[in-house]
C-alpha cells in the first residue's frame, strides 16, 4: 500500500497561481475508487468518508523548471499560491505535484485554468441547480446519494444546453472558452463524484471550490449541510482574484443561494451581470421574488426559472448567447 496524491483542477490570474489537493493516508487502490466493479454504491460512497488524510506531509509543485515545496495541513489539505511568469498561455494548462514515500516517488498531473481575457465567468452551484439532489428532503437526499448508481443520477432538462450556450457566451475564438466555477456546500469528498457526474453529462469543465473534508463516517450524515459562509468566501474570493471578468451566477431556492448572491452584487455592482436561480419547489418564493426585483435596481439581469428552457430564453433576451 501506498499514499494517494489526489489533486484537484486549479486556477490563475497574470501574476498567481493556485492549484490544491490531498493526501491520503496509504490504502489500497480499491478502498479510494468510488465507482469500483462489484461494490455497492452506498458502500463505495461511504467509502469516500472513511478515507484517512496525512497531516504535514511533504508535498512538491514542479513549476516553471522551479520545485516548490510546502506541507499538508492537519486534514491532510494542501495549498500553493503561488507567483505566476509571465506566460501567454492560456485556457487548460497542466501542473504536477509529487511526495516521496520510502524512497518512491508518486506523482499526479492535473489542470489548472487561466481565462482568456475578457467577457464571462461563470459561477454555478451544484445540488438542484443542474443536479437533481432533492435538497429540500435530506432522507431523501441520503438516499439518492447512497443508492443511486452516478449513471442513474439526473441533471434537469435543458441545463446542459444552457451551461454549454454560456461556456461559448461573448466569444468570438470557438477555441476559447469561459472559465467555469462550480462552488457548493458538499465536501472534497465528493470531488470525484461530481467530476465523473460532470464529464458523462457533458457539463462544461470547471474548477470546483467545495468544503473541507470530512473524515468520519458520522460526518457523511451532515453532507451538504451546515451554514453556507463558505460559499460567500469562495465567491468573493473569485471576483476578487479575476475582476476584469462579468460574471453570471447560478444557483436555486432550495438553501441560501440567492442571499449569499445578493450580498455578491452588492459588494461587485459593475462585475455581476446576470443572476439565475432555479425553483425547486411547486410554487416561487415571495422573499427570493422580492429580492431579486431588488437585484434589478442594481441593474442585474435576474431570471427564476422553474425549467432551463426559460433560462435559456432569458440568456437571449439580455444578449448573453
Amino acid at each position: 500500500m501506498k499514499p494517494i496524491l489526489k489533486l484537484y483542477r486549479g486556477y490563475a490570474n497574470e501574476q498567481e497561481l493556485i492549484v490544491m489537493g490531498h493526501v491520503f493516508k496509504p490504502t489500497t487502490i480499491q478502498d479510494y475508487n468510488f465507482q469500483k466493479k462489484n461494490i455497492k454504491n452506498a458502500r463505495s460512497i461511504i467509502n469516500l468518508f472513511s478515507a484517512k488524510t496525512q497531516a504535514n506531509a511533504d508535498v512538491y509543485l514542479e513549476h516553471n523548471g522551479i520545485k516548490i515545496h510546502t506541507k499538508t495541513l492537519d486534514d491532510g489539505y494542501f495549498k500553493f499560491c503561488v507567483p505566476l511568469d509571465q506566460s501567454k498561455k492560456y485556457g487548460w494548462i497542466d501542473y504536477q505535484v509529487t511526495i516521496v514515500y520510502k524512497d518512491k516517488i508518486i506523482t499526479a498531473k492535473e489542470y489548472y485554468i487561466r481565462p482568456h481575457k475578457g467577457n464571462f465567468g461563470i459561477i454555478s452551484d451544484i445540488d438542484d441547480t443542474f443536479l437533481v439532489s432533492h435538497s429540500l428532503n435530506p432522507f431523501k437526499k441520503l438516499y439518492v446519494l447512497l443508492f443511486r448508481d452516478i449513471h442513474k443520477r439526473k441533471v434537469f432538462d435543458d441545463v446542459v444546453s444552457h451551461y454549454q450556450a454560456l461556456s461559448f457566451a461573448g466569444r468570438q475564438n470557438k477555441e476559447e472558452q469561459n472559465a467555469f466555477f462550480y462552488v457548493s456546500s458538499s465536501e472534497w469528498n465528493l470531488y470525484r463524484f461530481i467530476i465523473k457526474f460532470t464529464e458523462i453529462h457533458q457539463l462544461p469543465k470547471a474548477v470546483l471550490l467545495l468544503k473541507d473534508i470530512k473524515t468520519k463516517l458520522t460526518d457523511f450524515f451532515l453532507t451538504g449541510r451546515g451554514n453556507h459562509n463558505h460559499k460567500f468566501e469562495k465567491i468573493k474570493h473569485i471576483l476578487e482574484f479575476y475582476p476584469n471578468l462579468e460574471y453570471i451566477l447560478l444557483g436555486d431556492d432550495s438553501q441560501k443561494d440567492a442571499y449569499l448572491y445578493e450580498a455578491i452584487c452588492k459588494i461587485f455592482p459593475v462585475t455581476v451581470k446576470a443572476v439565475y436561480i432555479r425553483q425547486t419547489g411547486n410554487h416561487k418564493k415571495e422573499k427570493i421574488m422580492s429580492l431579486l426585483r431588488n437585484l434589478e435596481t442594481l441593474k442585474v439581469a435576474v431570471c427564476y426559472f422553474k425549467n432551463s428552457s426559460e433560462a435559456i430564453a432569458h440568456s437571449k433576451t439580455i444578449g448573453i448567447i
